[in-house]
């Protein structure tokens, strides 16, 4: 089957879906276009693993361990998060307020799960800087992750490898911990928060 590229073959999806909503009979689909459908179907349907992601919805408590070297004493934040699914439990957004080396902090995170390759993913926005850090990993089916992401140095201008882990140590505790290089070029325990939900 000839593959159409994806920008040419979204408006052809709704073209053939459009008649059907409106109660119109639907054109006879050749058979790539019906494979392109169930393509599409496939792709967008909210399956297991997004319906364990909106378990972690609610409103939580956060404390922040920060290191700025190996062996360095921790800096302690406290701070707010709240998560809620969007496009029809398909992603969920995350919205921290906090502070940073006591400085006021503001975080926006997206995080879902890609039904075409098989993976999570997350991308994260704050206040302390303009990129956009982008992750990818694997969560079981007790929303334990581990995530691989970069991000921009405004020093050096390079790219800049993370390992983030998560892990529940009941229904309403998260810790989530960050590993990045140190000056020695070796793997430290950059930052650690522990989740608390907090009950209605």
């Amino acid at each position: 089957m000839k593959r159409l590229p994806v920008l040419a073959s979204i408006p052809l999806a709704l073209a053939l879906a459009l008649p059907a909503a409106a109660g119109e009979e639907a054109p006879k689909m050749s058979p790539e276009e019906q494979a392109m459908m169930e393509a599409f179907a496939k792709a967008g349907a909210v399956g297991p693993q997004h319906t364990r992601m909106a378990k972690c919805a609610g409103s939580y408590a956060i404390s922040v361990k920060s290191w700025q070297q190996p062996g360095a004493e921790p800096t302690l934040d406290q701070g707010t998060v709240t998560r809620r699914m969007i496009l029809d439990g398909r992603v969920m957004v995350e919205e921290m307020s906090s502070a940073m080396g006591g400085q006021p902090f503001s975080g926006f995170g997206l995080s879902g799960y890609n039904n075409v390759t098989g993976k999570h993913w997350s991308t994260w926005n704050d206040s302390m800087s303009t990129g956009l850090m982008v992750a990818e990993g694997d969560c079981d089916e007790a929303s334990s992750c581990r995530f691989s992401g970069t991000w921009d140095d405004p020093i050096s201008k390079a790219k800049v490898n993370a390992r983030m882990t998560s892990n529940w140590s009941d229904a309403d505790t998260e810790v989530f911990s960050m590993y990045t290089p140190g000056p020695d070029g070796k793997e430290f325990l950059m930052m650690e928060i522990t989740y608390r939900r907090q009950k209605p």
